[in-house]
This record gives C-alpha cells, sequence and structure tokens, in this order.
C-alpha cells in the first residue's frame, strides 16, 4: 500500500470541545479505555477488539468528540507500527513446509475470494450509480475502484482474533495464509481498477501498464526489503541470550521495515510479513522464541490501533446512494468471499471445513482498503474521491464489528478453538480443586506403624496426608520420609503415625488458582500441595500432585495440537 510521509507527532492538540488535549494523555486513555472495552467484551464471548473499536468510537468524532480528525492524523505512523507488528508476526506462522503443501489450495482460494468479491462489488456498484447518475463512465469508474478495494482483507483484526481464541487447524492455517497474501491480490486489482477508471475519466498517464509495473515494483521491492530483514535479524539473533536485546532488536527490523517501506513507498504490510517469513524458515529453532517474545510485547499496540480505527470513523451525513452503496458493498464483499472461497476451496480439493468456514473469516477490513480509497481520492474528480472514502470508511466500521464475531464463529465450528494452547495457558484457566485428588490414602494421627506400612505398601501414592479424628490437617507422610525412619530410628509396636509424619509447610485451598499453587510449591521446593477448606477448621479435601498434573497438561497440549494436525491431512472436524 503506497503510503506518504507522516507528520511529526505533536505534544498537544486541539479538540472540538476547546480544550487542549495532550497526545500522550489521549493514548494513555486510548490504551486503557480499550482495555477496560475488551475486558467488558471478553466477558460475553465477544472478540476484545469489538470494545476497543467501539471505546474509539465513543471518544472519536462520532461520539464525545475528544479526538480531532487532526489528531488522528498525527498518531498515524503509530498504526504503521501496528501494522508492521502484526505483518511480522504473520510471516512468523508461514513455514515453507505449509506453503509447499498447500500452496495451490490457498491461490486457488485467493483469486476465488478475491475476483468474486471484486465482481460483484463492482456490479452492484455501477448499476446502483447509474440509476442515481445516468453517468454511465462514472459509474463503471466508481464500481471498478470499489471492486478493487472490496478484495482486500483485513490482517489485523482476523489475526488477532485467532491469538485470542488459541486456533489451530486446516481453517486456521488457511485464513492466516490467505489474508498474508490478499494484500498482494488487492494490489494488483486495484492498479487494474484505478487504471481503468482513469481512462474513463480522462485522466493522464493511468495506463494499465504503467500501473501493473507500479504493483509488480511495490510487491517485488516490499518482498527483497522483509527479506533482507530477515537474514540480517537471524545473524543478531545467533548471538544473543538475552530476551530483553531480542526484543528490541526484533521491534528495531520490524521499524526499519516499516521506514524503508514509507520512504520507498512499498507496502508496510507485506515487507513486514517477508520479514518474519524469512526468519522463521531461515532459523526455524531460534525463530518461535523471537515471536513469541514480541507477541507478549504487542498487547498494548493492538489495542491502540483498534482504538484510533474507531475514532476515525464517521457515521453521519450519508446521502441515500451512499447508504444504498453501503449495503450493496457489504453484501456483495459478504457473499463473493464466501462464495468465491467455497469454490476454491472445492476446485482445490481443501478440506470440508475450510470450503465451509473459511469465506466467513474473511469479512474483516481495515488498512489497506482505508489506504487504498485515500490513494484512490489523489487519482480522481472531487464527486468519485468523497464517495470511496465515505464508502469504505462506513463499510470497515460495519465489517469490523461483525467479522470478528464471524472468524470466531468459523473457528468454532470447525472446532480449532483451543487447539493452539500451551501448559501456562491451560493453568491460567485452572484452580486448585479442577485438578487435585480428592481420593488420597488418609492416615490418621493415631495409626500404628503396622497399618501405616500396610496402607503404604498397597497404594501407588507418595505422599499421605495425615488427619486428626475431625478430618483435620496435622502432617504428612512420603516414601522419602519412611525411609529416613526406618534407617534413624528403632522401630517398635508403640510408633504411630503422629511419630513419623512430617510438619506440612504450605498448603492450599480449593479456589486457590493453579498457577498461584504451582508458584507456592516451587517456593517450598515441594511436589505435594494438601488442599485444606478453611471454612471446616482446615479439614482435608484432597492433594495437588503438582507433577502428575504438570503429564496431564502436557498430554492434553500434546492431544489438541494432534488434533489439530490431523486437519491438515483432510480429516474433517
Amino acid at each position: 500500500m503506497n503510503v506518504s510521509p507522516m507528520p511529526p507527532i505533536l505534544l498537544e492538540a486541539g479538540v472540538d470541545l476547546g480544550h487542549p488535549l495532550n497526545v500522550l494523555l489521549l493514548l494513555g486513555v486510548a490504551v486503557f479505555g480499550g482495555t477496560i472495552g475488551a475486558r467488558i467484551f471478553r466477558r460475553f464471548h465477544i472478540p476484545q477488539i469489538i470494545g476497543s473499536i467501539l471505546i474509539g468510537l465513543l471518544i472519536g468524532e462520532s461520539g464525545l468528540r475528544l479526538v480531532s480528525e487532526g489528531v488522528v492524523q498525527e498518531v498515524e505512523p503509530l498504526n504503521y507500527f501496528a501494522l508492521g507488528i502484526i505483518g511480522f508476526l504473520i510471516g512468523g506462522e508461514l513455514k515453507l513446509e505449509i506453503l509447499r503443501k498447500y500452496g495451490k489450495q490457498f491461490t486457488a482460494i485467493l483469486v476465488a475470494e478475491g475476483v468474486a468479491a471484486f465482481a460483484l462489488v463492482a456490479g452492484a456498484t455501477i448499476l446502483l450509480t447509474y440509476l442515481f447518475t445516468h453517468d454511465l463512465r462514472m459509474s463503471v469508474a466508481l464500481g471498478v475502484v470499489l471492486g478493487a478495494i472490496s478484495s482486500a482483507t483485513d490482517p489485523a483484526s482476523t489475526i488477532q482474533v485467532l491469538w485470542e481464541y488459541k486456533t489451530r487447524g486446516a481453517l486456521t492455517t488457511a485464513v492466516i495464509a490467505v489474508v498474508a497474501l490478499d494484500d498482494a491480490l488487492a494490489l494488483t486489482l486495484y492498479a487494474i481498477g484505478t487504471s481503468v477508471a482513469g481512462i474513463l475519466t480522462g485522466n493522464v498517464g493511468a495506463s494499465l501498464a504503467a500501473g501493473l509495473a507500479k504493483t509488480a515494483y511495490e510487491l517485488g521491492a516490499s518482498l527483497l526489503v522483509g527479506c533482507v530483514g530477515g537474514f540480517g535479524l537471524k545473524a543478531i539473533l545467533v548471538k544473543l541470550q538475552d530476551d530483553d536485546a531480542e526484543l528490541t532488536f526484533a521491534v528495531g527490523a520490524v521499524l526499519l521495515a516499516i521506514g524503508l517501506s514509507i520512504a520507498l513507498e512499498l507496502d508496510v504490510i507485506l515487507a513486514s510479513m517477508a520479514l518474519g517469513l524469512t526468519l522463521v524458515n531461515i532459523a526455524p529453532h531460534r525463530g518461535p522464541r523471537t515471536f513469541e517474545i514480541v507477541k507478549r510485547f504487542a498487547p498494548p499496540i493492538y489495542v491502540l490501533f483498534f482504538v484510533l480505527v474507531g475514532a476515525r470513523l464517521k457515521i453521519e451525513s450519508l446521502s441515500l446512494l451512499v447508504v444504498l452503496l453501503v449495503i450493496a458493498y457489504v453484501v456483495g464483499r459478504s457473499v463473493g468471499k464466501i462464495g468465491g472461497a467455497y469454490l476454491g476451496g472445492k476446485w482445490s480439493g481443501a478440506s470440508r471445513c475450510v470450503r465451509n468456514y473459511l469465506g466467513i473469516c474473511l469479512f474483516a477490513q481495515g488498512g489497506v482498503a482505508i489506504g487504498l480509497s485515500i490513494l484512490a481520492s489523489h487519482r480522481f474528480t472531487p464527486e468519485i474521491s468523497s464517495t470511496v472514502i465515505l464508502v469504505v470508511a462506513s463499510t470497515t466500521f460495519i465489517v469490523q464489528l461483525v467479522g470478528p464475531l464471524f472468524v470466531r464463529l468459523g473457528v468454532k465450528k470447525a472446532g480449532e478453538i483451543g487447539l493452539n494452547v500451551r501448559e501456562e495457558d491451560l493453568v491460567r484457566t485452572l484452580c486448585v480443586a479442577d485438578v487435585a485428588d480428592a481420593k488420597v490414602p488418609i492416615i490418621p494421627a493415631g495409626a500404628p506403624l503396622k497399618e501405616v506400612i500396610r496402607t503404604v505398601s498397597g497404594t501407588e501414592a507418595f505422599y499421605y496426608p495425615v488427619v486428626d479424628r475431625e478430618d483435620r490437617l496435622v502432617g504428612a507422610i512420603t516414601l522419602h520420609g519412611i525411609r529416613n525412619t526406618f534407617a534413624t530410628q528403632e522401630l517398635d509396636g508403640w510408633l504411630v503415625a503422629l511419630d513419623i509424619m512430617e510438619p506440612v509447610v504450605a498448603t492450599a485451598m480449593p479456589q486457590t488458582p493453579l498457577a498461584e499453587a504451582f508458584i507456592q510449591a516451587r517456593r517450598y521446593n515441594i511436589d505435594h500441595l494438601p488442599v485444606v477448606d478453611l471454612n471446616r477448621q482446615n479439614a482435608l479435601v484432597g492433594v495437588l500432585d503438582c507433577p502428575a498434573v504438570r503429564r496431564s497438561l502436557s498430554a492434553e497440549v500434546l492431544s489438541r495440537q494432534q488434533k489439530a494436525d490431523n486437519s491438515h491431512d483432510g480429516v474433517d472436524v
């Protein structure tokens, strides 16, 4: 996407309320408020980015007018930074073995859904505009421009939903590949569309050959910038063992790719994506760690990006023609994406879940479409330019709200939610009561030594809580402790469990978060935590066997990954 040099960020900017507003304060409000909105929507199982967009709409010109259009333009470089980070992380998902295996399938789907959206939007726009204006040339010009822009899919919001819901499988892989390549297709169709429109409207120099040559330069140079940056970053990372330094160099490389893209009028997302793609394939062992570090750094940037998306949207002052064009655009684009993805998947032999659900995961539209509409506004008459910007801005608002919902619906129908989790992700969702062993062997404090030995020899446990007559925890017996007792004490018939037990150094409650319980176990260097109910005077309710729980979580992660990977081999979920 072509971009022009950005103005410097100012420290202050006037707002419509008449008060000077510090831009840094505005950014703080955007990040803080966007995060709150995201958390609220998450509670209702709605993608978080919708909350961030609505917060932006609330503080923008269509809401409280805390943010003027000028301020949004001043912080535009932050949008490019966010798109660069997203492109870098998308590239990290595109391993060559996947592209080699499914490249033809992805290409068929990409071309089918992009061209179908282009054709349906262009046709509907031409028909509606001609009915209102009776100007065939202007109608065709507007139709081909909007049709070309409609083929673009926003990678930011689409990928963010996949990350939020930890998805993995055939559909997830197809979505990532298609939205990554959609940028290149949109640029190509835009070059063709604007050249045709320029010829129809009499613009000088708008030849098809020149447009395609410029697009080829943009795509080729963007890939070159990213590839060179990937090799340079890999050469640096292999010498580092420090996470902070690794993050600094990775973000610096992304910023360099973004800056060069802006300076050379290249595509920001494509250059950043090529950077990530190069790194993950030439450094397959080191790359994943770098992407994980960058991903942990990125959430505030995403929140700010989507808040600013909402802040720039204007939903007032729409004419009847623009309203009808917006409806036709959304309907035609949606039908084209769904139908084209289905046909492309069927022709290429994609799995059923890809054919059925990929199309509804491609509704989102964002930075690329907005950028192309701005470029178009500089090439045509004010009438066409204003219509293009209004339609694209309005449709972006609509699909940015509904798009994430449909992405979630698609991956849910495909059964891919939660298949890309790590042990740490599972730990954060559990409490002690979910995994504690409530049937652990219990030894009464007054049990004689013979009974203790009989209990230990008849079970496979390693840890035996000792309780009093009211089932209150008073200590514990371990196999290691019994071994030491046999080696150091003279045994006789008078010994009972109370004499050989060890004191309990730490306990957990049923409602204690599992992550907190693991931290406590590591602090005391123990493997077992007795679980007690404080409301029942320290009554024992079970034991948390940390190594056993870890093994169970590892098995669950492996099972989910295998289920996801099976879908790549054509197994319908």
